[in-house]
């Protein structure tokens, strides 16, 4: 897993701002940005799969953010999109506020792939921000699971300074 810049500061508002408030052209703004750093990761790539939202939330706020940046993503590499791909089987609780164990927890098994859209393949699992890493590891062992060849995970943003942690 790789992320792009610290979870702080202009991108921590750009992301609220795609996340919270509907402003969808951030998506492919921030794509554009996130591309060359993606390139410069010498990833291997077949397809994107962004993270799924639970349908609740995805009802709630009628788009998945993560796709909005993931789609951009995946035209401009030229690579197959298949959000389809990974679902949610269950509703899991928001992370925002849950320690490292009970992040684990929340997302345990939570997450299922279709073998028949990425067996074989090598993945690029997008996320808007990561923690701990427990949501990301869950997709990944779904999809490896389903038969995905290797997953490899770009986050556009980590939150370091939960972690104490001042540099990348």
């Amino acid at each position: 897993m790789r992320s792009w810049l610290v979870f702080e500061g202009p991108i921590r508002q750009a992301l609220h701002k795609l996340k919270y408030q509907r402003n969808s052209s951030l998506g492919h703004v921030l794509a554009r940005h996130l591309f060359p750093f993606l390139e410069g990761l010498n990833f291997p790539v077949d397809v994107i799969v962004p993270v799924p939202l639970g349908r609740e939330r995805l009802r709630e706020r009628g788009y998945n953010q993560v796709a909005m940046v993931a789609f951009p993503l995946a035209m401009l590499g030229g690579w197959d999109y298949k959000p389809a791909c990974l679902y949610r089987s269950r509703e899991t609780a928001s992370q925002v506020g849950l320690s490292i164990a009970q992040r684990r927890q929340n997302v345990q098994d939570a997450f299922h792939a279709d073998p028949r859209l990425i067996d074989g393949r090598d993945v690029l699992l997008i996320d808007d921000v990561a923690t701990t890493g427990a949501t990301i590891s869950s997709c990944s062992g779904a999809l490896l699971q389903a038969g995905a060849r290797a997953v490899h995970a770009l986050t556009i943003a980590r939150a370091l300074p939960h972690h104490g942690l001042n540099v990348i």
